[in-house]
Protein backbone atom coordinates (compact mmCIF):
# COMPACT_ATOMS: atom_id res chain seq x y z
CA UNK A 1 0.00 0.00 0.00
CA UNK A 2 2.66 2.74 1.01
CA UNK A 3 4.49 2.02 -2.37
CA UNK A 4 1.28 3.39 -4.02
CA UNK A 5 1.16 6.33 -1.96
CA UNK A 6 4.93 7.05 -3.05
CA UNK A 7 3.93 6.75 -6.35
CA UNK A 8 0.89 9.59 -6.09
CA UNK A 9 3.14 11.87 -4.07
CA UNK A 10 6.12 11.96 -6.61
CA UNK A 11 3.05 12.89 -9.05
CA UNK A 12 1.61 15.64 -6.52
CA UNK A 13 5.09 17.16 -6.44
CA UNK A 14 5.39 17.48 -10.53
CA UNK A 15 2.01 18.59 -10.33
CA UNK A 16 2.72 21.19 -7.44
CA UNK A 17 6.00 22.16 -8.92
CA UNK A 18 4.16 23.19 -12.13
CA UNK A 19 1.92 25.70 -10.65
CA UNK A 20 4.48 27.34 -8.06
CA UNK A 21 3.99 25.22 -5.24
CA UNK A 22 7.20 23.12 -5.27
CA UNK A 23 9.41 22.86 -2.67
CA UNK A 24 11.95 25.48 -2.96
CA UNK A 25 8.16 28.23 -2.92
CA UNK A 26 7.92 26.19 0.18
CA UNK A 27 11.41 27.19 1.58
CA UNK A 28 10.88 30.71 -0.13
CA UNK A 29 7.62 31.66 0.96
CA UNK A 30 7.38 30.06 4.32
CA UNK A 31 4.48 28.17 3.17
CA UNK A 32 3.44 24.96 2.29
CA UNK A 33 0.54 22.39 1.78
CA UNK A 34 -0.71 19.94 4.12
CA UNK A 35 -3.07 16.98 3.26
CA UNK A 36 -6.34 17.42 5.14
CA UNK A 37 -8.25 14.43 3.61
CA UNK A 38 -7.38 11.45 1.25
CA UNK A 39 -9.04 8.91 0.11
CA UNK A 40 -7.16 5.92 -2.03
CA UNK A 41 -9.09 3.29 -4.53
CA UNK A 42 -7.13 -0.22 -5.31
CA UNK A 43 -8.23 -1.39 -8.21
CA UNK A 44 -5.95 -3.03 -9.63
CA UNK A 45 -2.66 -5.07 -8.35
CA UNK A 46 0.65 -3.41 -9.68
CA UNK A 47 4.36 -5.41 -9.50
CA UNK A 48 7.35 -4.39 -8.48
CA UNK A 49 9.08 -2.94 -11.64
CA UNK A 50 5.82 -2.03 -13.37
CA UNK A 51 5.59 1.28 -15.07
CA UNK A 52 2.99 3.35 -14.27
CA UNK A 53 1.47 6.73 -14.98
CA UNK A 54 0.54 8.91 -12.57
CA UNK A 55 -2.61 11.97 -13.92
CA UNK A 56 -3.76 14.87 -12.12
CA UNK A 57 -6.87 16.70 -12.30
CA UNK A 58 -7.82 19.57 -9.94
CA UNK A 59 -11.04 19.92 -8.66
CA UNK A 60 -12.10 22.96 -7.25
CA UNK A 61 -10.18 25.71 -4.99
CA UNK A 62 -11.15 28.00 -2.47
CA UNK A 63 -9.02 30.78 -0.70
CA UNK A 64 -7.21 28.32 1.67
CA UNK A 65 -8.36 24.12 -0.21
CA UNK A 66 -7.61 22.48 -2.72
CA UNK A 67 -8.89 19.44 -4.36
CA UNK A 68 -7.55 17.13 -6.95
CA UNK A 69 -8.11 13.62 -7.60
CA UNK A 70 -5.00 11.62 -9.69
CA UNK A 71 -4.87 8.23 -11.39
CA UNK A 72 -2.64 5.75 -11.46
CA UNK A 73 -2.50 3.73 -14.95
CA UNK A 74 -0.04 0.59 -15.96
CA UNK A 75 1.93 2.17 -18.49
CA UNK A 76 1.77 -0.49 -21.07
CA UNK A 77 -1.37 -2.31 -20.25
CA UNK A 78 -3.25 0.96 -20.03
CA UNK A 79 -5.71 -0.06 -16.97
CA UNK A 80 -6.00 1.97 -14.19
CA UNK A 81 -4.37 0.44 -10.92
CA UNK A 82 -5.47 3.08 -8.25
CA UNK A 83 -7.55 6.42 -7.74
CA UNK A 84 -6.75 8.73 -4.84
CA UNK A 85 -8.87 11.88 -4.22
CA UNK A 86 -7.29 14.54 -1.50
CA UNK A 87 -7.84 17.93 -0.24
CA UNK A 88 -4.85 19.98 0.63
CA UNK A 89 -4.65 23.36 2.63
CA UNK A 90 -2.28 26.22 2.67
CA UNK A 91 -0.60 26.53 5.53
CA UNK A 92 1.62 29.23 6.55
CA UNK A 93 4.47 27.09 8.05
CA UNK A 94 5.57 29.96 10.84
CA UNK A 95 2.18 29.89 12.62
CA UNK A 96 1.55 26.34 11.45
CA UNK A 97 -1.91 27.40 10.23
CA UNK A 98 -4.16 27.17 7.17
CA UNK A 99 -4.07 30.47 5.57
CA UNK A 100 -5.09 32.15 2.11
CA UNK A 101 -3.05 31.51 -1.10
CA UNK A 102 -0.90 34.48 -2.09
CA UNK A 103 -2.79 36.39 -4.82
CA UNK A 104 -0.82 35.30 -7.54
CA UNK A 105 -1.22 31.60 -6.49
CA UNK A 106 -4.91 31.82 -6.43
CA UNK A 107 -4.92 32.88 -9.75
CA UNK A 108 -3.37 30.36 -11.14
CA UNK A 109 -4.93 27.41 -9.22
CA UNK A 110 -8.23 28.69 -10.04
CA UNK A 111 -7.11 29.17 -14.18
CA UNK A 112 -5.67 25.65 -13.61
CA UNK A 113 -8.85 24.35 -12.20
CA UNK A 114 -10.70 25.55 -15.37
CA UNK A 115 -8.35 24.21 -17.66
CA UNK A 116 -9.20 20.75 -16.09
CA UNK A 117 -12.96 21.00 -16.04
CA UNK A 118 -12.94 19.09 -19.69
CA UNK A 119 -10.63 16.25 -18.44
CA UNK A 120 -12.01 12.58 -16.92
CA UNK A 121 -13.69 12.50 -13.81
CA UNK A 122 -13.15 9.13 -12.21
CA UNK A 123 -16.43 7.71 -11.27
CA UNK A 124 -14.80 6.94 -7.57
CA UNK A 125 -14.52 10.70 -7.28
CA UNK A 126 -16.93 11.90 -4.11
CA UNK A 127 -17.37 9.07 -2.91
CA UNK A 128 -17.72 8.08 1.04
CA UNK A 129 -16.38 5.38 3.11
CA UNK A 130 -18.50 3.58 5.28
CA UNK A 131 -20.79 0.30 5.51
CA UNK A 132 -24.72 0.89 4.53
CA UNK A 133 -26.92 0.98 7.40
CA UNK A 134 -29.96 -0.65 5.57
Amino acid sequence: MAYYHVLFDSGLDVMLASLGLGAQTARDSGSSVFTAQAQVHYLRELHAGDAVIVRSRLIACDAKRLHYVQTMDHASGGWTAAVTENLLLHVDLRIRRVAPWPEATAARLAQAVADHAGLPMPPQVGRRVGLDRG
